[in-house]
């Protein structure tokens, strides 16, 4: 049995992401119940230098993060990226596009609003995927007489109820049922509904984004009134990039406006996009957008189009609508920043008990729906000192410590048995809140680790018994075969534990004191 931390110098630091980007830090010391403070009550812009920990706070030199930094695998890279090579996926003729949505409004029982719906949900998802409300809160949507038209309704209405600040310009309204509806939704929302002529000269004034909803695929001929006018606005915007003023972003739906639908801008003086969201697939004009950001939306095609058509299409990651086709923009990782909005904490809200505290907050990641919010980063050294680190999953917290599962040989298992201490980090993004635990580990009984193996499904144990971690992988046919056999050696339902596979015990519990 691994010895433990004495009680009394086991803490927990809890710290929060401030409006200025700096860390608060409360340290908490549950050997007398005590708990330091800082000098006054804070909210979530408050900055105090009470309590530092320094050994948290002090950087790693440069030359050990470009160490660290210096061979990245290549592999995973690429496989990361293939399916979204612009060269692998599918673009359409102005011809085949029509014949698609036939078949979508006709055999497969599409009807026009639904398609709509889809589309415009899948533009305001795009925008949001890149361009955050708090930076980019203003948007005008530009919306033409037919189905694009449409679509920029629909995704003002979604912008809207994602936190944007959304205006719209319809100037050639469609009398249909179906449009009326959608002006009077957003109308509903107090959306306002601006004339060409309410339209600053200089929209890089008023608007963060502009969404170029007027012309489609099946648009012919050279746009009139008051549209042409329009599109020289959005074209006469790249001047203000050449002044370094500011200029509001261009989002095309399926086709920027003016744009030959095949050849794309043919004279090279139409408007030139920032992002670009095709729909269903990118039409063959999307092969001339140099824009940094092109994304596919409209998840609905069947397979039996996909085949017609002989369509290659990116897949759609979890329940998104959209996915960005092509390599994202290179990002310069020092002007990454957030400004992190927290709730605030006082004084008299702060429980004596730090596990009193981690449950509190624990629950409060939960009723916010983060995703595994009993992740955590698990750091563990070895004898030579080297620290490594990994996430794994908290699986029970009391009085006595917090509680996970490992493999006798993983690697923090080796680093544990030479050095039996450890830190956890929990990190809740939704919250601006992380927690960071401290203190000495020791193995559980045997017992209580096999109570947990057998809870486990049946899948999950042979699957864990056979992914043996941190050692070599000759295949993944390896893996499968191993699986293969332990699922028929156990066919009968009969209840095992790990001795039973190799004759030694290969699975145990950590308990972290704090």
């Amino acid at each position: 049995m691994w010895s433990s931390l004495a009680r009394k110098s086991r803490t927990m630091t809890c710290l929060f992401l401030a409006t200025h980007q700096s860390s608060l830090p409360l340290i908490f010391n549950p050997s007398n119940s005590n708990v330091h403070k800082p000098s006054r009550s804070f909210h979530h812009n408050t900055l105090s230098n009470n309590k530092l920990s320094p050994a948290f706070l002090t950087p790693i030199p440069s030359l050990s993060i470009r160490a660290f930094c210096s061979n990245p695998s290549a592999k995973m890279a690429d496989r990361a990226v293939q399916i979204q090579n612009p060269d692998s996926v599918s673009y359409l003729k102005q011809r085949e596009a029509a014949e698609i949505d036939e078949i979508l409004m006709g055999p497969l029982g599409f009807s026009v609003d639904q398609l709509m719906e889809l589309a415009g949900l899948s533009v305001a998802e795009s925008i949001a995927e890149v361009y955050k409300p708090s930076e980019y809160k203003r948007v005008l949507a530009i919306c033409g007489p037919g189905n694009n038209g449409g679509d920029g309704l629909v995704a003002a209405r979604h912008l809207y109820h994602f936190g944007y600040k959304p205006s719209v310009c319809y100037p050639k309204r469609t009398p249909k049922p179906l449009y009326s509806g959608l002006v009077t939704q957003l109308e509903s929302l107090s959306v306002p509904f601006l004339s060409v002529e309410d339209l600053p000269l200089d929209l890089s004034k008023d608007f963060d984004i502009l969404v170029d909803a007027m012309f489609g695929f099946s648009f012919h001929g050279t746009p009139r009134p008051p549209f042409d006018d329009l599109i020289q606005r959005l074209v006469s915007l790249r001047d203000h990039d050449q002044t370094h003023q500011k200029s509001p972003v261009i989002v095309s739906i399926d086709i920027p406006s003016g744009w030959h639908v095949e050849e794309g801008d043919i004279g090279g003086e139409g408007i030139k996009p920032d992002m670009l969201v095709s729909l269903t697939a990118p039409k063959l004009c999307a092969k001339k957008f140099c824009g940094p950001h092109h994304f596919l939306g409209g998840r609905f095609v069947p397979p039996s189009i996909a085949d017609k058509y002989k369509l290659c299409l990116p897949p759609y990651p979890g329940t998104s609508m959209c996915v960005r086709i092509g390599k994202p923009p290179k990002i310069d990782i020092s002007a990454l920043r957030e400004n992190y909005i927290s709730p605030e904490l006082l004084e008299e809200q702060v429980e004596a008990d730090p596990i009193d505290q981690f449950c509190k907050w624990f629950d409060d990641a939960v009723a916010a729906s983060l995703k595994e919010p009993n992740a955590m980063a698990l750091s563990t050294a070895g004898k030579d000192g080297k620290p490594s680190s990994r996430m794994v999953l908290l699986k029970g917290v009391d009085k006595d410590g917090f509680v996970w599962y490992t493999n006798y040989d993983s690697r923090k298992a080796h680093d544990l048995s030479d050095n039996p201490h450890a830190s956890l980090l929990f990190y809740w993004d939704g919250l601006n809140r992380q927690v960071r635990v401290e203190g000495s580990v020791q193995k559980v009984s045997d017992e209580e680790s096999e109570q947990y193996f057998h809870s486990r499904p049946r899948g999950s144990q042979i699957g864990a018994i056979v992914s043996k971690q941190s050692t070599v992988v000759p295949g993944r046919h390896v893996l499968h075969q191993q699986y293969k056999e332990l699922e028929e050696t156990f066919s009968d339902g009969l209840q095992y534990s790990p001795q039973e596979i190799n004759g030694q015990q290969v699975w145990k519990i950590e308990r972290l004191a704090p």
